[in-house]
């Protein structure tokens, strides 16, 4: 058997395959997405607003942070091995959390 060159598909019978098409109807039905509205922007509270700058507030800096573990260790007697404990240990008595 030879392939025959120069064979085309008469246009009724050429499979669709995707992208337009040479007669513009593809014998599917077109659908046409609506677009959506945008959304509306949310109110913000003055308790939201209240609540984020308390957190601010409350969060301790790096520097605190590390004045009180290097207090810490001190206190420990210099004794390595600690420095995780010192930081968390820090961080919970400058939030107000004693553990």
């Amino acid at each position: 058997m030879g392939v025959k060159v120069g064979f085309a598909y008469p246009k009724r019978d050429a499979p669709y395959v995707g992208g337009e098409s040479s007669e513009g109807d593809s014998g599917m039905a077109e659908t046409v997405k609506k677009a959506k509205a945008p959304a509306k922007p949310r109110k913000t509270t003055a308790k939201t607003k209240a609540a984020a700058e308390e957190v601010k507030a409350v969060t301790p800096s790096h520097e605190e942070i590390a004045q009180l573990a290097h207090n810490f260790w001190a206190e420990r007697g210099w004794q390595d091995g600690y420095a995780e404990q010192d930081w968390l240990r820090a961080e919970q008595a400058l939030m107000g959390r004693a553990s």
